[in-house]
């Protein structure tokens, strides 16, 4: 699979290329699904559904991997809390964490059980995909989970989160360990299920200053690629902390793949980071709105990276107006411009 050469950074025909949020609202075939399914999280908890919007972009865009659609917050959702999302506002967690007795009843064995919906959809989309393309299995950050368990919903300043990690540090801990355990134990599920590589999606890690991000988000997302690494060498796992340009320097562990955000120079990152690790990114996700500026940043990111190990991807994910045939010629510049 040329996606999992990339990542252990052996050579490659062409550059190989997905979308984070790949399977989502910009097709109008994805949509069709989830006017089927109901509702996002009955999409994500029907297995055959899910596995077909997970496919969708490889038949519809020829993107070289495929990853499966859910969502971070099943997790803690199994782990026992209400989940619900709501129009316009997004998730929401009726009764946010507060105390350590909240933290005690949240429970691993059961979720981990409970997430059977992720593994059978992982299953039939490995099955179905064809031999050559990838499959990415995932998982939010803990940092980033537990920014939801604490604020109730998304956060503009996560003050709530941060005012617990100032206050109360040994209570962050606590959660922060309660959802590592979890997630080592998911992602190992999601590789047995037929998983090739994995990704750990930390979307809210610049909320965070240096010592906090690195203490109480970095060092659990190299707690979970440990983990995979020693027990599954052969699985790729991809870190991707967004908006962390200003630690790059301070970056190091055991994975393989780093994930650059658009908003970070990618000068700046390949010269940091590329040594050691391939990267993804980091094309600006607005840039999809034109061909003009699809083909401009394309272009100057094949520069840059020349020589490198890279895989190409957006900085963040596809927004959900974004012309399809925009996102097709995306893919095929990319593959058709690195073969050159």
């Amino acid at each position: 699979m040329i996606f999992i050469d990339a990542c252990f950074k052996k050579p490659t025909p062409y550059t190989p290329v997905w979308m984070m949020r790949q399977a989502g609202r910009y097709l109008p075939e994805y949509m069709a699904v989830r006017t089927k399914a109901g509702d996002f999280l009955s999409l994500c908890k029907d297995y055959k559904l899910a596995s077909e919007v997970s496919l969708q972009p490889v038949d519809i865009l020829g993107v070289d991997a495929a990853i499966i659609f859910s969502d971070i917050l099943v997790v803690p959702l199994e782990m026992g809390m209400k989940l619900r999302f709501e129009k316009g506002e997004g998730p929401v967690f009726d009764e946010p964490i507060f105390t350590l007795e909240q933290i005690n009843a949240l429970d691993t064995q059961k979720a981990v059980k409970n997430l059977s919906y992720v593994y059978d959809a992982l299953s039939l989309t490995r099955e179905k995909l064809p031999q050559d393309k990838a499959l990415i299995g995932f998982c939010g950050s803990p940092w980033t989970i537990a920014t939801y368990m604490l604020e109730g919903k998304g956060s503009k300043n996560y003050a709530q989160s941060k005012r617990i990690l100032y206050e109360n540090p040994e209570l962050l801990h606590s959660l922060l360990d309660k959802l590592t355990q979890t997630l080592k134990l998911y992602l190992e599920a999601q590789i047995k299920a037929g998983a090739n590589a994995l990704q750990v999606f930390d979307s809210w890690a610049s909320a965070l200053e240096k010592e906090a991000f690195f203490e109480f988000s970095f060092s659990y997302m190299l707690e979970i690629s440990n983990f995979i690494k020693q027990n599954y060498p052969h699985i790729p796992v991809i870190l991707f902390p967004k908006g962390v340009s200003g630690y790059l320097a301070h970056i190091k562990g055991d994975f393989d793949v780093f994930g650059v955000s658009w908003d970070t120079p990618l000068e700046l990152a390949r010269d940091s980071l590329s040594q050691h690790y391939t990267l993804q990114g980091n094309l600006e996700p607005c840039r999809l709105y034109s061909k003009q500026a699809i083909a401009e940043g394309v272009k100057e990111i094949l520069s840059i990276m020349k020589g490198k190990n890279h895989i190409f991807n957006l900085g963040h994910g596809i927004l959900p107006d974004i012309p399809v045939e925009n996102a097709k010629y995306f893919i095929r510049l990319v593959q058709e411009s690195s073969a050159l």
